[in-house]
């Protein structure tokens, strides 16, 4: 069966609500769930070992790596006033990616989601992204391809945010419950503690500036360059 549009063409959803659920649902085929962002390299070092420890880590990663990176691109993005800034929140993006392995996630993960959400929403900015992905102008990545959807559905920017940084904290949740293994209550127990740190990350990112794009902890870049070395891996990055 073809796919087709939740809407007629040029039309919109009358609220928000159920497509930025869908978008921002752990089960969306984006591959978030064969990617750990350096996390498994944790895991093989013995660092991270149980539902304490990896509570700590994934609390540095929405600091920073998520803070800095994805969260502050997509406020950029929702501030973009001509397709230049989006092109250029868009290389911007790939600059900071130093690791190979997360800058290919963000590739091959925003692909999807820009096929995903050009499925579900009629929006001329994320028909014009797609295009610039394939001409080669822009390289695609799922947190701009999550802030046009945003863009097209009017969500509010604190909430788009806080969305889709709970999101990505939701999928590695589920991959250290395969990884380290920790069980599913415990996955639970751990999105629950992380609420405060999604909402602090949230107001830091109102905060930046351009000049603060790309900060990151040189460890955690470390350990995702030194993930595609490692000896047996579940995970492509």
């Amino acid at each position: 069966m073809p796919n087709t549009r939740t809407e007629a063409p040029g039309r919109r959803p009358t609220s928000y609500l159920l497509p930025l659920l869908q978008l921002s649902d752990s089960a969306l085929p984006t591959g978030a769930f064969s990617h750990s962002f350096g996390l498994e390299t944790f895991l093989e070092r013995g660092v991270v070992h149980d539902e304490e420890t990896f509570t700590a880590w994934l609390g540095q990663f929405i600091h920073t790596q998520l803070t800095y990176g994805d969260g502050l691109a997509i406020r950029l993005a929702m501030e973009a006033r001509s397709t230049a800034e989006l092109r250029d929140v868009d290389a911007m993006l790939v600059a900071q990616a130093l690791p190979r392995q997360v800058r290919e996630a963000g590739v091959k993960m925003g692909a999807r989601m820009l096929h995903i959400a050009s499925a579900i929403l009629d929006s001329e900015e994320l028909d014009q992204y797609r295009e610039d992905v394939a001409r080669g102008q822009c390289s695609g990545h799922p947190a701009l391809a999550f802030a046009l959807a945003g863009r097209t559905l009017h969500v509010p920017v604190p909430e788009l945010l806080a969305t889709y940084l709970f999101s990505t904290a939701t999928s590695l949740t589920q991959n250290a419950i395969r990884g380290i293994p920790i069980g599913q209550d415990a996955g639970q127990r751990v999105l629950c503690r992380i609420h405060p740190e999604i909402a602090a990350a949230t107001a830091r990112i109102a905060g930046l500036g351009r000049r603060d794009f790309g900060a990151a902890a040189p460890g955690l870049e470390i350990a995702q360059m030194r993930h595609e070395r490692q000896r047996a891996r579940m995970f492509m990055s």
